[in-house]
């Protein structure tokens, strides 16, 4: 039986003995590295662990997965190590987009920048504050790649047709994230007919492949999947992660601070060059001054609401609200397609309830 509410016990488990392990492992650098420590259990505590069960599915669409599988320890190291990676690339995120926030809590940054106040440190603040947050984004990623070193061990060419996968995920997350900075500063010598196409290519290498289409993949092929349950699960996760990141989107627009973590309109203050604004713009045509203040840090509540506003009125929310249908729908229509049991099926289906459905 699968079992999600189980598997996200494990990787719990599994994250708790980890940090544990990695606090000795940095105990005779001196107390200095503890704040490490500190922030990796901040980062890593709570969640849904959505990348981990979606991992779990994939190594269970091959046949593979059932309770004391002896495979699924294996399971578990590399689901663990995609909620690492998802951490990282958070901790990085927070500091390209200036966002002092993550999940009601400072960003990693923000954080260090705080302690550096605190202790009563020499120098800029905000300065140490970033370079520490590069250095611990950086040594999440080292976290992430040793279990995936753990969880493919002795696995054989499944095992490195794993790691491709993972590694195929790297690449596309890095070079999608450096689209979307791209995104935020090319809008003015971008044509307005070409940004939602754009803005999708964003949406699908930065987050959508390696929200869902990836954990699946990679999950299923150290299971031993064939080519047919691969190609399966990448008609269905990629449209449900676009539909994902673009329900995101609305949320960093229109959701509030108790659902997502962060002030309201904090993706308008980051100037977010996203499919809602690219669909906007072009119905605005000349007007796109009813856009002012995309991208400053400064724009105050009341512009906040009043762009919220203009969004709504000439139907970008409703758009964005259309093309997640879309995607869901593609995405229903490859389920029934995909080589997999019932019982795979099902927890596929609730996969895609979750994350076009959710608040936050």
């Amino acid at each position: 039986m699968l079992n999600a509410e189980n598997w996200v016990v494990a990787t719990n488990e599994r994250i708790a003995s980890f940090i544990a392990d990695a606090e000795d492992s940095l105990s005779h650098m001196g107390a200095e590295a503890e704040v490490f420590i500190e922030q990796t259990r901040t980062f890593l505590t709570g969640g849904k662990r959505f990348r981990a069960i979606c991992t779990l599915v994939g190594f269970a669409s091959a046949g593979a997965g059932s309770e004391g599988s002896p495979n699924e320890k294996n399971a578990i190291d590399v689901a663990v190590g995609l909620e690492f990676f998802h951490a990282a690339a958070l901790v990085h995120d927070d500091i390209m987009d200036r966002s002092d926030t993550r999940r009601g809590k400072p960003a990693a940054h923000r954080a260090f920048d705080a302690m550096h106040r605190r202790s009563g440190f020499a120098g800029d603040a905000d300065r140490f504050g970033v370079s520490s947050a590069l250095l611990f984004g950086d040594l999440l990623l080292a976290f992430s790649d040793e279990l995936i070193t753990a969880g493919i061990a002795g696995q054989g060419p499944v095992g490195r047709r794993a790691r491709a996968e993972f590694n195929n995920m790297r690449r596309d997350v890095t070079v999608g994230q450096y689209l979307d900075i791209v995104e935020e500063v090319a809008w003015p010598v971008v044509a307005r007919d070409n940004a939602l196409e754009r803005a999708i290519r964003v949406v699908t290498y930065k987050s959508a492949k390696y929200s869902i289409e990836a954990p699946l993949r990679i999950g299923a092929a150290l299971a031993g999947a064939d080519e047919a349950t691969l190609a399966g699960l990448s008609k269905f996760g990629l449209p449900l992660g676009i539909a994902f990141q673009l329900r995101d989107d609305l949320l960093g627009v229109f959701g509030n601070e108790k659902q997502t973590g962060k002030p309201v309109g904090d993706d308008l203050r980051e100037g977010k060059r996203t499919a809602l604004i690219a669909i906007a713009e072009a119905r605005l045509g000349d007007a796109t001054t009813a856009l002012a203040g995309l991208g400053d840090d400064h724009l105050s509540p009341s512009r906040v609401s009043e762009i919220q506003m203009t969004l709504r009125n000439v139907g970008a929310e409703e758009a964005v609200e259309r093309m997640i249908a879309e995607h869901l729908e593609l995405a229903h229509t490859a389920l029934a397609a995909v080589p997999v049991s019932d019982e795979v099926r099902d927890a596929l289906a609730n996969i895609a309830h979750i994350v076009t459905e959710r608040s936050a």
